[in-house]
């Protein structure tokens, strides 16, 4: 079941448009990455379902129905720029934030303890926000993004200035979220997040959507026909028995294994190759590289600015 839709969203401001016709839908219980480069329009839509704007043209749904002002209740937002308040003591501020989402004082209190206590961050409670390090004040940001069970998560670079283990703290935290059965839609530049959480993508450039789908569908659109082999044996054998369907990108020797890179052109086939490496090789590994996130990014980007054929 699609939770969360946004169709055919146009925004302008004066003569910029910062989004023409974009359509995106996310499954309940997924994570949805909303890729882009700056100024590509991401925050723009960010700030549409939140409510914080509304779309020149285009409609947002939550839950099946048109979104309406209530519903902000059930939306989280970590926001990329943190805004707590620094001289506030963080349990006044976590409580306060925690009403204004709609909760009671007691069930609010209740949650925070929850969350307080699984981050181990109970002494905290009376300290100001200017005596935490960014990297706890994010963590405090982030329990205030949850602290209302909200059924939508947006997630805005939420790892943006943690450590590497409490960047995995955190990772742990929005997986389990999503095993509880929230739909998130998660924004970043770390490509290498996007493989390790999202289910599904979209790509924002220049305001318009160039790239939609299932991760590893959209790796398998990108995928060269390149494939890396390890192996035992002589490369100049190797080289003189591929023929033209087939050509050696890079080759490496070491003392235990060599490895080549050998794209295949549309009349060769990959069978065909391993056949000619097992004849002539003793083969240690053979796989087909398929690009990472980071190099579809890249390359999607490039094609539709015109900087890449």
């Amino acid at each position: 079941m699609e939770y969360f839709v946004a169709n055919n969203i146009h925004k302008e401001y004066g003569t910029t448009k910062a989004l023409d016709d974009v359509s995106i839908s996310v499954r309940e219980g997924s994570i949805f990455g909303l890729l882009g480069p700056n100024g590509a329009g991401k925050t723009t839509l960010i700030r549409i379902i939140n409510q914080i704007t509304a779309p020149d043209k285009g409609e947002v749904f939550l839950g099946g129905h048109r979104m309406k002002e209530s519903d902000v209740s059930k939306i989280g937002y970590l926001p990329e720029e943190r805004g707590l308040y620094k001289k506030m003591k963080i349990g006044e501020q976590a409580l306060y934030l925690a009403q204004l989402k709609g909760l009671s004082r007691r069930d609010a209190l209740k949650s925070l303890k929850y969350w307080f206590e699984k981050f181990e961050i109970v002494s905290w409670w009376d300290k100001k926000v200017e005596e935490l390090s960014k990297g706890m004040q994010q963590k405090v940001q982030f329990i205030a993004t949850v602290v209302h069970n909200p059924s939508l998560l947006i997630f805005d670079e939420p790892f943006s200035g943690f450590d590497p283990i409490n960047a995995n703290l955190i990772k742990q935290e929005i997986l389990e979220l999503k095993d509880k059965g929230a739909t998130i839609i998660f924004s970043t530049h770390n490509m290498g997040t996007v493989e390790d959480l999202c289910d599904h993508i979209a790509l924002i450039n220049k305001s318009r959507k160039i790239l939609d789908g299932p991760v590893y569908e959209v790796k398998e659109q990108y995928k060269s026909n390149i494939f890396e082999v390890s192996y035992r044996g002589d490369y100049n054998k190797i080289q003189s028995m591929l023929d033209s369907s087939f050509v050696i990108l890079e080759h490496k020797e070491n003392s235990r294994e060599n490895t080549i890179r050998v794209q295949q052109n549309e009349s060769g086939e990959s069978n065909e190759l391993l056949r000619i490496l097992t004849g002539t090789s003793d083969i240690v590994s053979f796989r087909e590289v398929i690009p990472s996130m980071n190099d579809v990014f890249i390359k999607a980007v490039e094609m539709y600015n015109g900087t890449k054929k």
